[in-house]
């Protein structure tokens, strides 16, 4: 199969789909090399990932992280990057840049923000000066900070929000800021600037957002606005109705998505790019992520276990001294996971591994035709072969693309 989208620094080629579910495997081919989708997207929101190195990053098969414009526009700020050339070169980052266009901030940061027409202006966090980030703006920013991947400004504000007119406006005013930022980019021929769907969980929002979005044919489409404290049913039914609504011949991006179980549910509904920084952030509590679920290792149970954090793992951390990693044992990490900043390192190396990993596992399923086993063996073994415990959620999404976890034949 090969159904494929062609941009002057992007190529997207589908090269599988799932005969049961909506999952596809495909290469996306930016400027610093090929991604394979679906892929998880570590966080590196300041031109850091808070516990690796860039090499380290790089070793764990990464090539393609997220930085944030509106953090890197205020510090360093676009006249240092123009100097040095870019977020590439100054985070001394081999691969692939995408940049959030600074637009979450509106939620994040709502009491230092003030949306208008024009654009929103900030309170700086770090100094309390005024900042507007306009649509011209971020795209500027992005321009300087020179990714691979830049994403337009978007008027975000919670999906949890009562106030349907709001959401409208904010769906609308989306819609009407791409076109700014269109107008705005300088490079398209290194860039590719990627639309954001807006509409909270009305369908019909969605649904217009989507087909209006799509006229413009960005090189590819995110969908934005989720994971803001909606309940899973109705985030699961704005990905499920998006990904139907949406071309077939661009990757789709799913923002600020990183549990396992939501990313191997959002795959089977369509969806091909996540990001979250909650893998990085649960080390630095001490937690380690396990096809069981997560492992406190800052827990006394863990003082004297002599195990690595996940047999056979792969992961510098897990992997023996004999084949090159480090052995590191589930005790060692209990002593230092709460007083040594070497214990979220040490995590974080496993974390992001374990993610990009599953990744990796979930294309192969897909290319090999076989997600929805792929998919009941990964619950049965996360719920401990009681599929009954499995979240109700999930059982009812998978059920809408065809996998009934509970009805295996």
């Amino acid at each position: 199969m090969s159904t494929s989208s062609k941009s002057p620094a992007l190529e997207f080629e589908i090269i599988a789909k799932c005969s049961t579910t909506k999952a596809r495997a495909s290469i996306l081919t930016l400027p610093h090399g090929p991604v394979l989708l679906p892929m998880f997207m570590p966080v590196a929101t300041q031109a850091s990932l808070k516990g690796l190195t860039p090499k380290q990053l790089a070793r764990t098969g990464c090539n393609l992280c997220l930085n944030n414009t509106y953090h890197l526009g205020l510090k360093p700020g676009q006249d240092v990057l123009e100097k040095l050339g870019g977020a590439h070169v100054l985070q001394g980052w081999n691969g692939n840049i995408l940049t959030d266009s600074g637009g979450f901030q509106m939620v994040s940061l709502l009491k230092l923000a003030k949306v208008t027409e024009e654009g929103v202006r900030f309170l700086s966090p770090h100094d309390g000066t005024p900042m507007l980030l306009t649509p011209e703006h971020s795209i500027s920013l992005q321009n300087t900070i020179g990714s691979d991947i830049i994403m337009q400004l978007d008027d975000v504000i919670a999906t949890t929000s009562p106030d349907a007119e709001r959401m409208r406006e904010a769906m609308e005013r989306s819609i009407r800021w791409l076109d700014r930022c269109i107008a705005a980019h300088k490079k398209p021929a290194t860039q590719n600037l990627f639309c954001i769907i807006q509409g909270g969980l009305d369908l019909g929002m969605r649904k217009v957002c989507c087909e209006e979005m799509a006229r413009r044919d960005t090189p590819g489409i995110a969908i934005g606005g989720l994971s803001g404290g909606e309940d899973k049913v109705s985030y699961c039914q704005v990905v499920n109705a998006c990904t139907n609504w949406l071309p077939q011949n661009k990757p789709r991006y799913v923002m600020g998505v990183g549990y396992p179980e939501d990313l191997l549910v959002s795959v089977a509904l369509g969806a091909d790019m996540f990001d979250c920084v909650w893998p990085t952030r649960t080390a630095r509590f001490g937690n380690a992520i396990v096809p069981t679920g997560n492992l406190n290792l800052r827990h006394a149970s863990f003082a004297n276990d002599f195990a690595t954090i996940e047999a056979d793992c792969k992961c510098p951390c897990c992997r023996p001294e004999e084949d090159g990693g480090l052995g590191i044992t589930r005790a060692y990490i209990h002593h230092v996971a709460a007083k040594e900043t070497a214990g979220a390192h040490l995590l974080t190396m496993h974390n992001v591994h374990y993610l990009l990993s599953l990744m990796g596992r979930v294309r192969a399923a897909i290319v090999e035709d076989r997600y929805p086993e792929f998919l009941r063996a990964y619950f049965s073994k996360a719920y401990g072969g009681d599929m009954t415990r499995v979240p109700t959620w999930a059982v009812t999404a998978l059920r809408e693309v065809g996998v009934d976890l509970l009805n295996w034949r």
